[in-house]
């Protein structure tokens, strides 16, 4: 029924190809991106993309931006392999593109060779055909998002109840200002490895983990333009990846400003030991309104309505 429902309104819905050359990500950002139209439009995206429990029969596309799109033809990343667990799997969130899939198999291997590492502890990446999230994170919609456990790995014969019940280790202290005594150089070295790999975006964590790394960092320091602060990401690290090349459809962000970023990750800390007094002028913050189909790529509709 629910198919038949998608089918139709796809009648009225404007899809577009996928031809034509992949423009640069400063201009995607001024691209306007086809939404659905129809019936369909006004449904709640959030509870129709959260019930799908398998990835759609299609060729493999990221559709629209991060958080604001959805994932033709994922694939699921196993469960256990010799260098990573999924973690959480009753979330059934450890689907993704084939390139992150790829990217976190190759990841891993890397974290194996640093000491007390036996590869990684791998969380959300997306739902099985991405789209909104019933709950936790705004992106992660497209396939291209993974949140790696701060918690070394030393442990890959994890039971699925163990998996939901153990949890990730925090890096932080003084409000994320500066890392604690659970960081080591092999953080270092595994967040350094991600952010070399040329699939990579940009990488968040919180801004005391930067300011180390900035600080830590002796030899080539072009890899940090990647690393960029962010609120939380203590107890993981969220890598994002480019748009595979050739993705029609996948919105890229604009890339990090130029230069390490340090001095941007010391002016976070610097709030956060010091934060500027409360504007009593400032608006107070306003709900999110949840998205719609109507907000999402017309693509979107389609991955609904395939098998």
């Amino acid at each position: 029924m629910i198919r038949t429902l998608f089918a139709l309104a796809l009648a009225a819905t404007a899809l577009t190809g996928c031809g034509g050359e992949r423009p640069t990500p400063a201009a995607k950002q001024q691209t306007v991106q086809p939404r659905v139209t129809g019936v369909l439009s006004t449904k709640n995206a959030k509870a129709l993309f959260g019930a799908e429990h398998r990835s759609s029969a299609q060729k493999a596309a990221s559709y629209g931006s991060y958080a604001k799109g959805c994932l033709a033809g994922g694939v699921q990343l196993p469960q256990s392999g010799p260098t990573w667990q999924a973690m959480r799997l009753s979330r059934n969130r450890n689907w993704g593109h084939p390139v992150l899939v790829d990217f976190l198999e190759d990841l891993s291997r890397k974290a194996a060779a640093q000491p007390g590492w036996n590869g990684l502890y791998i969380g959300d990446l997306s739902q099985p055909r991405g789209g909104p999230m019933t709950s936790g994170h705004a992106s992660h919609q497209i396939g291209l998002d993974a949140d790696i456990w701060m918690r070394p790995a030393n442990d890959l014969t994890l039971s699925t109840d163990a998996r939901e019940n153990i949890s990730s280790i925090s890096m932080w202290r003084s409000s994320g200002a500066y890392t604690n005594d659970k960081w080591t150089r092999a953080h270092h070295e595994i967040i350094k490895a991600a952010a070399k790999d040329p699939r990579v975006a940009r990488i968040f964590v919180f801004p005391g983990a930067k300011v180390q790394m900035c600080n830590d960092e002796t030899g080539d320091r072009a890899w940090l333009r990647k690393i960029r602060p962010w609120y939380g990401h203590h107890y993981h690290f969220h890598v994002r990846l480019n748009c595979p090349a050739g993705a029609a459809g996948c919105v890229d962000q604009t890339p990090p400003p130029a230069g390490d970023g340090c001095a941007d990750a010391q002016a976070w800390v610097n709030n956060i030991l010091n934060p500027p007094p409360p504007d009593p002028n400032a608006p107070k913050p306003q709900p999110k309104r949840e998205l719609t189909m109507g907000d999402l790529p017309a693509q979107c509709a389609s991955v609904l309505a395939a098998q």
